[in-house]
């Protein structure tokens, strides 16, 4: 699991149903929050203080995309990027719990929910996996159900 032979050292076979893995915190800030929502998701309360004081969020809030963007990459950073993950074929299920706020420090916490080899290609597997991403206070502020593709180090045999 080491990659001292070069290549990634995360791949299909060191993954077991039950693991959990914790990265983060990384702090949002105003202006990170601005530049997304104008960018991305330009709802008044994204982009404008004035606006959002007088929205039902009492003040600037962060766009659920943008905190699942974040969120993912610090799955990509603490575990993905250096693996043989092929990527996700979708969500089974993405909810929003609670706002936030320019300030917040997010981290995610992953719990492999399955780990199946595939059936039709003995190269990889897929693994289920349970996002829960929290602020500074340890509040849950988005939960994310996915799959995420791996190749194994050697196909399985026949």
């Amino acid at each position: 699991m080491s990659g001292q032979t070069g290549g990634p050292r995360l791949a299909f076979e060191d993954l077991k149903a039950g693991e959990q893995r914790s990265f983060g915190p990384r702090v949002l800030t105003r202006d990170e929050i601005v530049a997304f929502g104008r960018d991305w998701d330009p709802q008044p309360f994204h982009i404008d203080e004035a606006a959002a004081v007088r929205s039902p969020f009492g003040g600037l809030i962060a766009s659920g995309w943008q905190t699942a963007a974040l969120c993912m990459r610090l799955v990509v950073d603490g575990m993905l990027a250096d693996s043989t993950s092929m990527g996700s074929p979708g969500l089974d299920e993405l909810k929003w719990l609670k706002p936030v706020r320019p300030g917040d420090a997010l981290s995610v916490e992953v719990t492999l929910l399955e780990v199946t080899p595939s059936r039709s290609k003995p190269d990889r597997g897929s693994v289920k996996v349970s996002y829960r991403c929290t602020n500074q206070t340890g509040e849950a502020v988005m939960t994310m159900v996915a799959r995420i593709l791996f190749l194994r180090r050697a196909p399985a045999a026949p």
